[in-house]
């Protein structure tokens, strides 16, 4: 259907889709399944900002397989096990930003090496390349495109089997891996471009699940009698399925604008827009209100809400890990809250966040 193209431009055989539509297309997805829609987001975002940054000689080597494979995703490696990147260590504090990779590039011969351990890196059990931030000989910072099937790179599940993300996720483990020097990304410092986009994305997949949640329960409010009544024409139910309502569509205001916002860098400059990580503020709001909203909507159906065999039970617990994805929300408060006197962290630093 063109999902994992959605992002890429039309001049490279993709959609060309703007940031606004990918949200939407996200939350028609999460609505029916959230792990189906973050790997189609994922491979979509990805596609849109890695084949844009290629050269010529890399795209004419990677972009016919992405096209022509069905089954091909792609991965952006770059959180590290024991790595302090919350923002509370260095709040306020530019000088403790700096970040150094511990996975090293270096040069063998004509090649690169690399050796590292990445984790949490979405779409890794099923990417067939991978951009593998690293610290680079020579040049600091950077990516390096990794084809799935390169000698010494291994992937294996999240340690413990823990299932606390959407989709598919897994780490990935460097050992002498190989690959040619044409592998290096064009550009200064490490794969960013998903940013605001990318984090759009990722409220609008959680504003699915709300979704899906809320269409439960009115349906299932339509159904049940109580009183000689359907259970919606009670003040209580009704009032709390009201609440759901408000919190859906003033969070998918909120994602619709961060995700315009991206698209449109201009606004900030002409004051359109306030000079403030909309996709942040969209993030946090989405994340909590949805939650709540999934709570509310799984009430409605009583003691069954939280039976296996019925869906709220998993809406609530998709929720729960949208509101604890990544660092979590404290750290997204830090940082709506040094944009909001005109701090600005170094474009390293917000990477390795």
């Amino acid at each position: 259907m063109g999902l994992r193209t959605l992002a890429l431009s039309e001049e490279l055989g993709g959609a060309g889709a703007d940031a606004l539509t990918c949200c939407i297309v996200t939350e028609e997805l999460a609505a029916g399944d959230a792990d189906l829609a973050a790997v189609l987001a994922e491979t979509s975002t990805l596609g849109g900002m890695l084949f844009a940054r290629m050269t010529q000689e890399q795209r004419a080597r990677l972009l016919p397989r992405f096209l022509e494979d069905d089954r091909y995703h792609l991965a952006r490696a770059s959180d590290e096990p024991d790595t302090d990147t919350a923002l509370g260590v260095n709040y306020h504090r530019p000088a403790a930003t700096d970040v150094t990779l511990k996975t090293k590039a270096v040069r063998g011969g004509s090649d690169w090496i690399i050796n590292g351990v990445k984790h949490c890196v979405a779409n890794a059990p099923i990417a067939k390349l991978f951009a593998v931030e690293a610290e680079i000989e020579g040049h600091g910072a950077g990516a390096l495109l990794v084809p799935r099937d390169t000698p010494g790179l291994t992937v294996r599940e999240p340690h413990g089997g823990r299932r606390w993300y959407h989709g598919a996720c897994g780490e990935v483990s460097l050992a002498d891996c190989r690959v040619a020097a044409d592998s290096l990304l064009p550009g200064d410092g490490p794969s960013t471009g998903v940013d605001g986009r990318r984090a759009a994305q990722l409220a609008a997949l959680n504003l699915g699940i709300g979704r899906a949640a809320y269409e439960a329960a009115l349906d299932y409010a339509q159904l049940r009698v109580q009183g000689g009544r359907r259970i919606i024409e009670h003040q209580a139910i009704g009032t709390k399925l009201a609440e759901v309502a408000i919190k859906l569509e003033v969070a998918r205001n909120a994602v619709w604008k961060a995700a315009w916002a991206s698209d449109h860098r201009e606004a900030r400059a002409d004051r359109s827009l306030a000079d403030l990580p909309l996709d942040t503020i969209a993030h946090v709001f989405t994340s909590e209100m949805i939650f709540e909203a999934a709570k509310d909507a799984a009430e409605c159906f009583g003691a069954m809400g939280v039976m296996r065999d019925m869906p709220l039970q998993k809406y609530v617990h998709d929720a729960r890990i949208c509101l604890h994805a990544g660092h979590g929300n404290a750290d997204a408060k830090l940082r709506i809250a040094e944009a909001l006197i005109g701090y600005r962290r170094p474009a390293a630093a917000i990477a390795a966040e």
